[in-house]
């Protein structure tokens, strides 16, 4: 769900973390795309451009707009992953 300051640092702390590689890959579905629009811009329009952000880093994040969009994004992350590797337990999903 869209939120505050504790949301985008949220996402930029698993995003950087992801992108660096000091984390394994999780799922990062972002809900409501007229919500994060400006902050994908953005990335797209202002740190690419300047390097700071790879193309394939844009591609670390999911924007749906329905709620059954959320897990169907889940489960299609873990099945682009590898279908020999479980989905794991709820507990064990990363949610912004």
């Amino acid at each position: 769900m869209p939120g505050g300051f504790g949301t985008l640092d949220e996402l930029a702390e698993v995003l950087t973390l992801v992108q660096t590689g000091k984390s394994r890959s999780v799922p990062v579905v972002m809900f409501g795309s007229r919500f994060w629009k400006g902050l994908l811009d953005w990335f797209r329009f202002t740190l690419l451009p300047m390097g700071l952000i790879a193309e394939h880093d844009l591609d670390l994040m999911k924007i749906v707009d329905e709620p059954h969009e959320v897990l169907e994004a889940v489960y299609e992350y873990y099945e682009r992953r590898g279908g020999d590797k479980p989905i794991p337990p709820k507990e064990e999903m990363f949610y912004l």
